[in-house]
């Protein structure tokens, strides 16, 4: 039986999205829910995109924007669609399950890489959300079976570069655009090497060509 990573043409749609839901701990012992975006939380992530200064979202989308176009939403809420895939992180505050943090990331299958973009809500930052949330991106691509992980940065965005630097990235030249840099980092892709062991899980069935 093929697993879902086997194969880029899977229907995600049918899927039970939640089931690859990750919690994670931030420094200070607080959860993180990691999980793939589903249709219902459309407004949320406009919401979330809109409250970001102009400065997080110019340099969220390397340019001036106001949010999400309804064209580019709708494209994030496809999950699987060509290889694409949109997270969110999720915290509980004053009660309320609240997005705190986002990302997403396309697989090469015949490159063997993920490349990723992501950003935190300004307010929520300096609690290793970045960190966790770049370290689950790392897990999914070895699931994948992607080498090699790599985002696109502009040189202006100080606060990208100390997360990528921190988390053992190295810099190089984007191709063709002189405004930004490039981030890039090997991963372990032998199945016991992956540290989260949800995805370890799914490296491991996909290995084995069992159902999940």
């Amino acid at each position: 039986m093929r697993t879902m990573m086997e194969s880029a043409h899977l229907d995600w749609s049918r899927q039970d999205l939640r089931r690859f839901s990750d919690v994670l701990r931030l420094r200070n012992g607080q959860p993180l829910t990691v999980r793939f975006v589903e249709p219902q939380d459309g407004a949320a992530l406009q919401a979330y995109f809109k409250a970001l200064s102009p400065e997080a979202r110019y340099n969220r989308f390397t340019g001036a924007s106001n949010g999400l176009s309804n064209h580019e939403l709708d494209v994030l809420l496809h999950i699987g669609d060509r290889n694409r895939f949109a997270v969110i992180a999720e915290m509980t505050v004053d009660g309320a399950r609240t997005i705190v943090g986002e990302a997403r990331y396309m697989v090469d299958e015949a490159a063997g890489s993920l490349e990723f973009g992501l950003s935190v809500q300004e307010g929520y930052r300096g609690q290793g959300i970045g960190f966790a949330l770049l370290s689950n991106l790392e897990c999914r691509a070895a699931a994948f079976g992607a080498r090699r992980v790599f985002g696109d940065t502009l040189r202006t965005n100080a606060d990208m570069q100390a997360l990528a630097r921190r988390s053992g990235y190295t810099f190089t030249n984007t191709p063709g655009d002189w405004r930004e840099v490039r981030v890039v980092k090997t991963v372990p892709v032998a199945v016991e090497d992956i540290p989260c062991v949800q995805w370890r899980n799914v490296a491991t069935a996909r290995s084995l060509h069992v159902g999940v």
